[in-house]
C-alpha cells in the first residue's frame, strides 16, 4: 500500500484503483467498474442508477439494503423494499408474486430486483444459479432492473465452482466488496455497463465518495485478489467445524444446509442464555460474535483466525452455552 504508484481518483488519475477497477471490470464480465469508499455506498449508488422515488425494490428476507444501510435506501434514493422468500433466497415463482405493476394508480410499481449473493443474514447461503437466471429473465421481459449485492460474490465463486464473470452475468449492476474474506482494510466496487458506470461517478460524488489518493485501497484488494482468494475455502471449512460442533449442543438450533461459505448463524432455544448473554461470556473469553436478533447469534471465519482458533471458539461458544 506504501508503494502503490497514486493520482487523484476523482479526475479518474490514479493508476492503481484505475487498474483494479479494469481488473474487476474483466473478472465480472462488466464494461467498467468505479471503486466505492464501502459496500454501503455501492448499494446506495445502485439504487440511484435503477430506480425513482416510490419505486418498489424485491429483495430477499433479510437483505443488507433493508436491515444494515440505517435507512439510507428511504432517506437517499425514496424507495420501499418487498421482502421475500426465506433465508435469503426466493424462488422465480415468489418474484412474479411481488412483482406490482408499473405506472399503476395506487400501486409503488417495482422497478428493481436486487440478489444477495452469499446473502449474509441468511448465514452465508449460495444462490442456485439457475434460479438467478430465471429470475433475472423474467425481470427483463417486465423490464425491471436487476442488482447483485456481491458483497460476498468471491465465496460464492469458491463454493459454487462458478466463475465470477459467470454469476455477474444476468446482472446489468454488480457490487463486490474487498473487506470481507479478501481482507483489505476498506473499499468496494460497482459494475455495469460504461454508461452506468458514468453515471455512477456523479452520484458518488454527491454522496462525498470522491476522494483523492484511493489508490492505497486499491493496492490492498489487489493484493487480496492475488493472495486470499484461492484460500476463501479454508474459511468455509472452518466455518462448518464450528457449526457442526454446535449443531451437537443442547439450546442450539442450527440448520447446517444454511452453513455453506464463511458464516454460521445459530438460534438460541428457550431455556438456553439469549443472545446478548452469549455475545458478552463469550467476548469475556476472547471470541467476538454478533448478535442478530434477542436469541439468534452470527459467527464469521476470515483469514486472520487459524483452524486451532475455530476449534478453540466453537468449544467458549459450546461451554457459554451449556453453562446455562
Amino acid at each position: 500500500m506504501a508503494a502503490a504508484p497514486v493520482g487523484d481518483d476523482q479526475f479518474g488519475e490514479d493508476p492503481t484503483t484505475n487498474d483494479l477497477q479494469a481488473r474487476v471490470a474483466s473478472m465480472l464480465g462488466k464494461e467498467a467498474a468505479l471503486w466505492m469508499p464501502s459496500g454501503t455506498m455501492a448499494n446506495q449508488v445502485a439504487l440511484q442508477l435503477l430506480t425513482a422515488p416510490g419505486d418498489d425494490v424485491i429483495v430477499g428476507s433479510g437483505a443488507h439494503a433493508v436491515w444494515s444501510e440505517a435507512g439510507a435506501s428511504a432517506a437517499n434514493a425514496g424507495v420501499q423494499f418487498t421482502e421475500i422468500g426465506h433465508s435469503g433466497t426466493f424462488t422465480p415463482d415468489e418474484f412474479t408474486a411481488a412483482l406490482k405493476p408499473r405506472g399503476h394508480v395506487i400501486m409503488p410499481g417495482s422497478s428493481l430486483v436486487e440478489i444477495e449473493n452469499t446473502h449474509n443474514r441468511g448465514g452465508g447461503v449460495v444462490w442456485a444459479q439457475g434460479d438467478v437466471e430465471q429470475v433475472c429473465a423474467m425481470a427483463r421481459a417486465q423490464h425491471v432492473a436487476t442488482f447483485l449485492d456481491g458483497a460476498r460474490l468471491w465465496n460464492a465463486a469458491v463454493a459454487s465452482g462458478l466463475s465470477l464473470s459467470i454469476l455477474a452475468r444476468p446482472f446489468d449492476v454488480v457490487s463486490v466488496a474487498f473487506s470481507k474474506g479478501l481482507g483489505a482494510p476498506g473499499g468496494s466496487m460497482l459494475a455495469g455497463s460504461s454508461a452506468l458506470m458514468t453515471r455512477a461517478l456523479r452520484v458518488r460524488r454527491r454522496f462525498g465518495g470522491a476522494m483523492r489518493q484511493t489508490g492505497i485501497y486499491a493496492a490492498a484488494a489487489l493484493h487480496g485478489l492475488d493472495h486470499h482468494m484461492d484460500r476463501l475455502a479454508e474459511d468455509h471449512a472452518h466455518a462448518r467445524l464450528i457449526a457442526e460442533r454446535l449443531s451437537g449442543v443442547a439450546g442450539v438450533q442450527l440448520d447446517l444446509s444454511t452453513v455453506q461459505t464463511n458464516i454460521v448463524i445459530f438460534h438460541l432455544a428457550p431455556g438456553a442464555p439469549d443472545a446478548a448473554t452469549v455475545v458478552e461470556r463469550a467476548r469475556s473469553r476472547e471470541v467476538l460474535v454478533i448478535a442478530f436478533g434477542p436469541r439468534t447469534v452470527r459467527v464469521v471465519t476470515h483469514l486472520d483466525v487459524s483452524r486451532d482458533a475455530c476449534v478453540q471458539a466453537a468449544e467458549v461458544l459450546a461451554s457459554v452455552v451449556e453453562a446455562a
